[in-house]
């Protein structure tokens, strides 16, 4: 077992913190975003058929491929059809994802989107009508997603182990994000 990056005795049992040696890519859950994502090195997002950002702006855009409009315009049809946010990723010691931008032109720049269509929200959400407010909820979700997707990329996994008189009694992995929070109060949970 690793070393624990957290140790505290918590009503007589032992609560160990440790990075998570092996998670679970969170592309792979139940996703209300689709990421699509171009990097010559990294596999990043989710699996598509997209062989660059026009081709996916296109399809949003239900336009031929041969149309001959700028990229701006070109996303700025998208988002009338679909919720989209920009990708972008830091590459330096390591790689970082966000959806605002990193301030080195050297090491980053923008490598996808994260988008989900009017159609899909309206399914998902059983409404007729997609308002502005529901729209910025979906963003928000957006981000969180791809802030989630951060996590894994940066390693920022942890799960616990609780140990009473040197004895395991319970373990749980894949824990994204500040081990402080919700990894550290589930532990404590299970001592319960």
């Amino acid at each position: 077992m690793e070393t624990p990056i957290h140790e505290e005795t918590y009503r007589e049992h032992t609560i160990k913190i440790i990075h998570d040696p092996d998670p679970e890519n969170p592309r792979d859950y139940d996703n209300l975003g689709t990421m699509v994502c171009w990097h010559h090195r990294y596999n990043l997002g989710d699996k598509h058929h997209h062989d660059d950002p026009r081709e996916l702006l296109t399809e949003l855009c239900d336009l031929d491929s041969d149309t001959a409009l700028s990229m701006n315009d070109l996303f700025t049809r998208a988002e009338k059809r679909a919720v989209i946010l920009p990708l972008y990723l830091y590459d330096h010691s390591g790689i970082t994802m966000n959806t605002t931008g990193f301030h080195c032109p050297w090491d980053s720049g923008q490598v996808g989107y994260i988008y989900v269509t009017l159609a899909d929200i309206r399914k998902e959400y059983s409404v007729t009508r997609v308002s502005q407010k529901l729209r910025c909820k979906i963003a928000d979700h957006l981000r969180q997603e791809v802030q989630t997707y951060d996590h894994y990329l940066t390693r920022n996994c942890y799960g616990f182990v609780v140990e009473k008189d040197d004895d395991e009694i319970a373990s749980c992995w894949g824990f994204l994000g500040d081990y402080d929070g919700y990894c550290l109060a589930e532990a404590k949970a299970s001592v319960h």
